[in-house]
């Protein structure tokens, strides 16, 4: 009985504590107020950012490249005079090879120089230059005789200061011989270089 009353006893006085603790107040802790009549220092504001540094400048365009003129062009020579403008003239005396040949001989250089001071003394006149075979060989191989032989002539001339533009050739090969005898005597006046003229 003594230990059942002593039990009990424990439990009131546990409960009376816990409603003694329930019952005390909250403790909370302010905040210490600002001291007064002290200067009230501001916070420091904080640094200025540095300026932001210039974006890089663009590099100047290149200056366009100088327009420079076309030069103009080349004005084309007038055409060659068709073959029967032109007109034989007997200060222009022709000139004769050997057969088989496009050689300037000898005697024809002469002729030659004696045409060059005709050409010099007329220096508008245009000149055409017909090269000539004989019958003997093919038509094809005389035509190509008969240009080498023209070319012969034209060449000298060149090289002795008449212009190249003055001068047109030709060829005939056999087609218009200068004798029909079938004879060396007449062969070798049809291997020749015959000259025209055409004047303003």
């Amino acid at each position: 009985m003594a230990l059942r009353r002593s039990g009990v006893g424990v439990v009131l006085i546990a409960m009376l504590l816990t409603a003694a603790c329930a019952k005390r107040p909250a403790m909370t802790q302010a905040a210490a107020p600002a001291p007064t009549g002290a200067a009230v220092t501001a916070p420091a504001p904080a640094p200025a950012a540095p300026p932001a540094a210039p974006a890089p400048l663009a590099p100047p365009a290149p200056a366009p490249p100088p327009v420079v003129a076309a030069p103009p062009a080349p004005t084309p020579p007038p055409p060659r005079p068709a073959p029967a403008e032109f007109k034989s003239i007997p200060e222009l005396r022709d000139v004769f090879f050997d057969f088989d040949k496009a050689t300037i001989r000898p005697d024809s250089a002469r002729t030659l120089d004696t045409n060059i001071g005709w050409l010099q003394s007329n220096p508008a006149a245009l000149i055409l230059i017909e090269g000539h075979c004989d019958e003997r060989g093919t038509n094809a191989y005389n035509l190509a005789l008969g240009e080498r032989r023209a070319r012969a002539a034209q060449e000298y001339l060149v090289e002795h200061g008449v212009a190249a533009a003055r001068i047109t050739i030709i060829s005939y090969g056999e087609e218009r011989p200068a004798c029909n005898a079938r004879t060396e005597a007449c062969w070798a006046q049809n291997r020749r270089a015959h000259f025209l003229t055409k004047q303003p």
